[in-house]
């Protein structure tokens, strides 16, 4: 199966790049609906915290809600578990659930109608770079998605969807 738009599986073995430590931040909740609160405010604490730009803080706040609640919904966990780390210019965020995995995983266009379906989406055109662990490397699934953590003096034309999907890496820490 071929990966999804902008996701690329994580091969076993030594990540490209080892996520810096510190500063990092890991925290589980109990997979309920509240939860996904919490983690926004947890998160924004961290991020405000190491003092990254606003724009920042916000597409993160934006990725944590979705994925935590893409957890909760469509996985019967009893925890998901958040991931955050930043090097100063780059911020990953990284949600695992216990469930068993996402398949055939593609960004999709919601009906006009419809209140959910544009998690996905939303994740695409934020992050950088984003993927799934594949299931049968982890335990449950794990979604991560990086931004860019420096303050920019102009914002750059987002890559075409093409284009970020070639240059999707996944990064695997240790």
């Amino acid at each position: 199966m071929p990966p999804a738009h902008g996701a690329t599986p994580s091969p076993l073995g030594e990540p490209a790049i080892r996520p810096p430590q510190p500063p990092g931040e890991s925290f589980a909740l109990p997979a309920r609906d509240t939860s996904v609160a919490v983690a926004r405010r947890r998160v924004r604490h961290q991020l405000y915290g190491w003092g990254l730009p606003s724009t920042t803080c916000d597409n993160a706040l934006l990725i944590v809600s979705e994925l935590v609640t893409n957890a909760i919904l469509h996985t019967q966990s009893s925890q998901v578990r958040c991931l955050l780390w930043s090097s100063g210019q780059l911020l990953r965020i990284e949600v695992a659930d216990e469930g068993p995995g996402l398949f055939r995983v593609r960004p999709r266009a919601a009906d006009s109608e419809a209140e959910n379906g544009r998690g996905l989406l939303l994740l695409d055109a934020l992050a950088l770079r984003w993927g799934v662990v594949a299931p049968d490397q982890r335990a449950g699934c794990t979604v991560w998605a990086e931004l860019t953590a420096a303050a920019q003096q102009s914002a750059p034309a987002a890559p075409a969807p093409h284009t970020r999907a070639r240059t999707a890496q996944a990064l695997l820490p240790g």
